[in-house]
């Protein structure tokens, strides 16, 4: 029978901490499914008008055509809205957005973006973010709002027409929102790469633990 070292004991006995709050990781996962939906339903809505010389894969692309599109970019919209309001609303009641992405400083986003480069950057304590980290999650949530406004004023642009305006009219308020769709999937893939690197991100941002 193996002997538990003291050490052991005294580990064991302390409780595994908190690093993602059960909030935290309900929203997370929702809007993942929502930001995700609507990605591949706006590549197939953008198909049917390019602004661009190119067009989506149909095999990435979400209903089949333009209607069937529609609806699943609708559907998603809502569920994206609201899951996001309830986000934002907890993060500030909480002070999770002012505990985690403040401050941000140019030095320390520098800095950080160094040692990023040169594989020095430190995830021992994941409770809190790097520099880097603040500007990423801070900036995602402006996008964020920016897309759902844009999308908004594209959606309906004669209702909304002073938000339409307000974007430069509704031509522009599409290269606007396909910039904005094209910063947030560039996030999502070094989210995901980071998570791959950092695999106890992952672990948290599924059990929080």
């Amino acid at each position: 029978m193996s002997s538990i070292t003291a050490s052991e004991q005294r580990t064991a006995a302390v409780p595994a901490k908190v690093i993602q709050p059960a909030w935290v990781r309900v929203v997370h996962w929702i809007n993942a499914v929502a930001m995700i939906l609507m990605i591949m339903s706006g590549w197939q809505i953008y198909n049917a008008s390019p602004l661009f010389s190119f067009k989506f894969s149909s095999s990435i692309t979400l209903g089949g055509w333009l209607g069937g599109a529609l609806l699943w970019h609708f559907a998603a919209m809502w569920l994206l809205m609201v899951n996001g309001l309830v986000y934002v609303v907890l993060g500030f009641v909480t002070g999770r957005f002012r505990k985690k992405l403040l401050p941000i400083t140019p030095a320390g986003v520098i800095a950080d973006t160094r040692a990023a480069l040169t594989g020095k950057l430190s995830h021992a304590d994941l409770t809190t973010y790097n520099y880097v980290q603040k500007l990423l999650y801070a900036g995602i949530i402006v996008v964020g709002i920016v897309v759902v406004l844009s999308g908004l004023s594209i959606w309906k642009p004669v209702q909304l027409q002073y938000l339409t305006a307000l974007f430069g009219g509704y031509d522009i308020a599409r290269y606007v929102h396909f910039v904005c769709m094209a910063l947030i999937v560039a996030f999502l893939v070094v989210h995901v790469a980071l998570a791959l690197l950092v695999p106890k991100s992952l672990r948290a941002m599924i059990i929080g633990r």
